[in-house]
């Protein structure tokens, strides 16, 4: 984040050293891209450890692929990061970075999550309402429109369209002039943060009022609710202060926490509420992510997965 918002992608022209260097000195723009360059590398050795310890030491296979695809992401992060450098910032390949940044985050706090012990606890489940939009796909919907507003955001920074509507809600009282391509990429990030901040409010009330029985549930709905209002407050904010390196730079890391948080929230929704899991793709993933019994064992039978069939059953009796 700071290094686009300071200005800084290019402080270091070469790449993988320094100025042909290991440790330049850290003056000026050199400080974030350099900086950038020893986070990155100390987050790989972390991503290339917890990937060996999951293919050596974790017993569902879901999560060692999770963790190989961690450490692909990863490296390719790197490269691309590399190519940003090497071909002068362009467009396509910056914003991808930005991209695949966010996917690598939402990959590690899956692995957070999914090895943990509160996920490996036998865990109350329940059938929800017959919505005809189960709270699990809601969550997943959610998350990926924020996944589409963060790629609208990023491709907005780096085409220089931050300011291209330098006021809000309105420009004179008037609305904007979308004659440029930097306009209507900033118009339509705007526009997402409309649809976004909407399903999220539908989101919250639809786990408020279906999974308040669930403290973890209700917890990150809320946390969602409070990222959204928080990150509506950056985004205006950044346009009013011409972007504040401060602000700008406190919008990006919102976003990627609300990503998370929805993320999350997606994540324990299929947990807790199994009607996705009639879909037989998604009920072998949950076996590969590892469903337990209060004995602490997995629960399967010759098709797969005993709690399903107990769960389907239950609902033909009903």
């Amino acid at each position: 984040g700071l290094v686009t918002s300071t200005g800084s992608g290019l402080a270091v022209p070469d790449w993988p050293l320094s100025y042909g260097q290991f440790f330049p000195p850290m003056v000026g723009g050199i400080f974030f891209e350099h900086g950038h360059r020893l986070v990155a590398a100390t987050v790989g050795v972390l991503t290339t450890i917890l990937a060996i310890w999951l293919i050596l030491r974790e017993e569902r296979r879901a999560v060692r692929m999770t963790g190989i695809a961690a450490l692909g992401a990863v490296i390719l992060q790197g490269v691309l990061g590399g190519l940003t450098v090497l071909y002068l910032l362009p467009t396509s390949i910056s914003v991808a970075h930005a991209c695949l940044g966010q996917i690598f985050f939402c990959i590690t706090v899956t692995l957070a999550l999914v090895t943990s012990p509160f996920w490996r606890r036998s865990l109350e489940v329940t059938a929800g309402t017959n919505h005809p939009l189960p709270l699990p796909l809601l969550a997943a919907l959610t998350t990926g429109m924020i996944f589409l507003q963060l790629v609208l955001g990023a491709l907005m920074r780096h085409t220089g369209a931050g300011l291209a509507i330098p006021d809000f809600p309105i420009v004179g009282g008037r609305l904007p002039d979308l004659s440029t391509r930097e306009a209507v990429i900033h118009f339509a990030h705007r526009l997402g943060a409309l649809a976004v901040s909407g399903v999220i409010l539908v989101t919250f009330l639809r786990m408020r009022r279906e999974g308040a029985r669930f403290p973890e549930i209700s917890r990150t709905a809320r946390g969602m609710l409070l990222l959204l209002t928080i990150q509506v407050l950056l985004g205006i904010f950044t346009v009013l202060s011409r972007k504040s390196v401060a602000i700008t730079t406190a919008h990006v890391a919102t976003g990627a926490l609300l990503l998370a948080t929805s993320l999350l929230l997606t994540l324990l929704s299929f947990r807790r509420f199994p009607i996705a899991r009639e879909e037989k793709a998604i009920r072998s993933l949950w076996r590969g992510l590892g469903r337990f019994t209060p004995s602490g064992t997995p629960e399967r039978n010759a098709d797969g997965d005993v709690a399903h069939q107990r769960y389907a059953t239950g609902r033909q009796q009903g």
